[in-house]
């Protein structure tokens, strides 16, 4: 029996410095997981505030790109619906033009563009090309300036007259069209400027 007594004994020593041991080694540990955690709230406070932070920039950055895109298609809508407008305008102009009387007027406004073709030019030895509708009416002017004769070709234009010098060098067109569309940009420039668009 007292062999049994010094065995229960050596296991009870065993045991009392292992559980010392191993409580030991639980506070050690415990100890350097506080430490750890304690040098990481730092790290881990400034990572977060680094995502909070770059999350802000990009909702920033996301926020102008739809406000921008918005402005644009804004803008696109504005420019659009100018175009439109002068588009019809330009239109109705034209039909009413179309349909101008050849009066008197009209044939101070031909007599008007081949002087300002053979300025353009500068000679009166020119061939001139117009509309079957404006043909007489150049007929009666050219006698005004010698040299000059009319084309038996016609144009298709709305009124008006395309001039070459004899030699072939030189051409102005002169119509009303080529005229309106030199204008174009000019007109949609100054309606844009008194609508606030495109600027």
């Amino acid at each position: 029996m007292a062999s049994n007594s010094a065995l229960e004994s050596t296991i009870d020593k065993i045991l009392t410095n292992t559980e010392k041991n191993v409580i030991s080694n639980i506070r050690l540990a415990l100890v350097d997981s506080q430490q750890k955690i304690d040098s990481a709230i730092p790290k881990l406070e400034s990572e977060y505030d680094k995502i909070i932070s770059d999350g802000k920039k990009e909702a920033n950055k996301i926020e102008k790109q739809i406000t921008g895109s918005s402005d644009i298609e804004a803008r696109n809508k504005q420019l659009m619906t100018l175009e439109e407008s002068v588009s019809k305008v330009f239109s109705e102009a034209l039909d009413q033009i179309t349909n101008t009387a050849r009066n008197a007027d009209y044939s101070n406004l031909i007599k008007t563009l081949l002087n300002e073709s053979t300025q353009i030019l500068g000679t009166t030895q020119i061939t001139v090309l117009t509309n079957s509708k404006d043909k007489d009416i150049v007929r009666s002017i050219l006698p005004q300036f010698p040299g000059a004769e009319l084309s038996s070709d016609q144009i298709n234009c709305i009124g008006g007259v395309i001039v070459k010098s004899k030699d072939g060098a030189m051409t102005f067109d002169n119509t009303l069209d080529a005229r309106i569309e030199r204008l174009k940009p000019l007109i949609r420039k100054e309606i844009a400027s008194k609508f606030g668009v495109g600027n």
